[in-house]
C-alpha cells in the first residue's frame, strides 16, 4: 500500500520544518540573523492513464487521466532577506546595516566570509575584527591615542586626538553586494560565503550601488517573528499528526484485509 511510504515521506517533510522553526527561534537573538523557511515540493507521479489518451474507437479523449503522487520532498530551506530592527547601543564600534549589503571579513584560512553582525572589536593593535576575530575588511586599524572614533553613513572612519582639534580620516568601510543573497553558504557564527548560486560579490562604498547605509552605534536585530514562528510550528505539528494518522489508517486497512477469508 503506497500510503504508508507516502505519509511517511509527509512526517519526513513536517520534522524538517519544525526543525526549521526551532532553528529561528533559536536565535531570535542573534545579532544580524534572517529567519529561515522550509519549500517543498511533490515528488514523482504514477500514470495509469495519462491525460490526453484515446480511450475509444471514436477517438474520444481522456480530460485528466490517472495520476498517483508518491508524497513530499524538501526542495529549499531558504533565507529570508528582511531588514531586522535597529537597536541603539551607543558603542563606537557597533554598525547596523540599514538596507542591503553584508561586511567582508577574513577567515584564518585566507578565503573571505560575510556577515551582517557589525558588533565589531578592535584588537591590542588596533585591528577592526569581529566578535569572533575576523579581520574586517579593508584591514583598517585604529591608531592607539585616538581618543574616540566616528564612522559616518557612508562608511568613513575618523578619529579624534587629545592634541588636535581637527580629526583624522583613518579609512574607508566598504560593504559586499550579491546578485542573489539567499545562494549564499552559511558556515555558522553568523558568517557566509559565496557560491556558484549567489555570485560573486561587488564591494561599494556604503550607500551607492544598491547597498544600504551605516549607523554607528546600533546594531541590527533578528528578523524572526515569534508570533510567526509559533504558528509556522503548531501548523507543521498538526500536518505530523494526521499524516501518522495517515499510516495508522492504512495499517488497519491492511490488516482487514489480511483478515478476509
Amino acid at each position: 500500500m503506497r500510503a504508508l511510504q507516502i505519509a511517511a515521506t509527509g512526517m519526513s517533510a513536517q520534522q524538517m520544518r519544525v526543525d526549521t522553526v526551532a532553528n529561528n527561534l533559536a536565535n531570535m537573538s542573534t545579532t544580524g540573523y534572517n529567519a529561515r523557511r522550509a519549500e517543498f515540493a511533490d515528488l514523482h507521479y504514477q500514470q495509469h492513464t495519462r491525460a490526453g489518451t484515446i480511450s475509444a474507437a471514436d477517438g474520444t479523449v481522456v480530460p485528466t487521466g490517472v495520476q498517483l503522487g508518491l508524497g513530499a520532498r524538501p526542495a529549499a530551506v531558504s533565507m529570508q532577506i528582511e531588514q531586522g530592527g535597529l537597536v541603539q547601543t551607543g558603542g563606537d564600534l557597533d554598525l547596523a546595516i540599514d538596507g542591503r549589503g553584508w561586511f567582508e571579513v577574513a577567515l584564518p584560512d585566507g578565503r573571505a566570509a560575510y556577515t551582517r553582525a557589525g558588533a565589531l572589536q578592535r584588537t591590542g593593535e588596533g585591528l577592526i575584527v569581529t566578535a569572533e576575530g575576523h579581520e574586517v575588511a579593508p584591514g583598517l586599524t585604529i591608531p592607539d591615542d585616538a581618543r574616540a572614533i566616528s564612522i559616518n553613513a557612508q562608511g568613513e572612519m575618523w578619529a579624534y586626538f587629545a592634541d588636535r582639534v581637527q580629526p583624522e580620516r583613518i579609512g574607508q568601510l566598504t560593504l559586499a553586494g550579491f546578485t542573489n543573497d539567499r545562494g549564499l553558504e552559511a558556515l555558522g557564527s553568523n558568517l557566509f560565503v559565496e557560491t556558484e548560486a549567489s555570485g560573486p560579490p561587488a564591494l561599494a562604498v556604503p550607500g551607492t550601488e544598491g547597498l544600504g547605509t551605516l549607523r554607528q552605534g546600533y546594531l541590527e536585530e533578528s528578523s524572526v517573528d515569534p508570533v510567526r514562528e509559533l504558528t509556522e510550528m503548531i501548523k507543521a505539528q498538526r500536518g505530523y499528526e494526521m499524516n501518522a494518522k495517515v499510516i495508522t489508517a492504512a495499517d488497519q486497512m491492511m490488516a482487514a484485509t489480511t483478515q478476509v477469508r
